[in-house]
């Protein structure tokens, strides 16, 4: 999804993992841990997505690299994993893909977009998913939340539910290399097309500097929490809690 050269990056992931060690507690170390099955869940669904969407519209790449799965140790990219964990935000290793496979039920664009907005699109139905578990566990098993099993797991299903919202969110930004801009560009018209894929550097660099700035979170924070709040309320009026 990225640069191929990705010293930059590692750089970057570096001051994320100095900083954050940096304000540490043990709190924050028990956080990380009940956020790891969040984020192992949000990435490899999404990058199964992927995969699963391009093999539906006959592109067997992905099955040949062993992507087709739901093995997290196919789908964790290094860099992105860490900051999923210390930043909230972060990505998966890239389902590679090629368009000419495509059963050409659509065009080679529109199959792109597809595949691309697999991956949100699980993240969004994991999220109503354990939306409703998390609502479901209050209503139905109040006892078992008084135990420290049971505050443990409803807080790991909360944070997969806002994991998998964030995900979602976070890749329908339309700036490359996230889904977002190859959902985008197949709606735009050919000359803007051209444009775009002229300047594609220039995107880069200005979704590097919204990401290190720290933008991204103040871009995601807002539409998180009107979203997971929302999911929350749907479920609570449909369980009647």
């Amino acid at each position: 999804m990225f640069f191929s050269d990705k010293r930059y990056l590692y750089v970057i992931l570096t001051i994320f993992i100095i900083t954050g060690l940096m304000g540490m507690t043990q709190d924050r170390i028990l956080s990380l841990v009940l956020t790891l099955p969040a984020v192992l869940i949000a990435i490899t669904f999404h990058e199964f997505a992927h995969a699963f969407a391009a093999n539906k519209l006959g592109d067997d790449t992905p099955e040949a690299q062993g992507r087709l799965n739901l093995n997290p140790l196919s789908h964790i990219d290094p860099v992105g994993f860490v900051l999923l964990l210390f930043a909230g935000f972060g990505w998966g290793k890239p389902v590679q893909i090629n368009p000419r496979n495509f059963d050409r039920k659509y065009s080679m664009e529109t199959g792109e977009a597809i595949v691309a907005f697999a991956g949100p699109l699980m993240n969004f139905i994991l999220a109503i998913v354990f939306s409703f578990i998390y609502v479901a566990m209050f209503k139905f098993a109040p006892a078992f939340l008084g135990t420290q099993t049971g505050e443990i797991v409803w807080t790991i299903v909360g944070s997969t539910a806002l994991m998998n919202v964030g995900l979602g969110l976070f890749n329908l930004i339309p700036l490359p290399p996230l889904d977002g801009s190859k959902i985008l560009i197949r709606f735009l018209p050919y000359n803007v097309k051209r444009w775009v894929s002229e300047k594609e550097s220039i995107f880069y660099i200005i979704f590097l500097i919204i990401w290190i700035t720290g933008l991204a979170g103040y871009i995601i924070t807002p539409a998180l929490e009107f979203v997971s709040n929302g999911l929350i309320h749907i479920a609570s009026l449909i369980l009647r809690v």
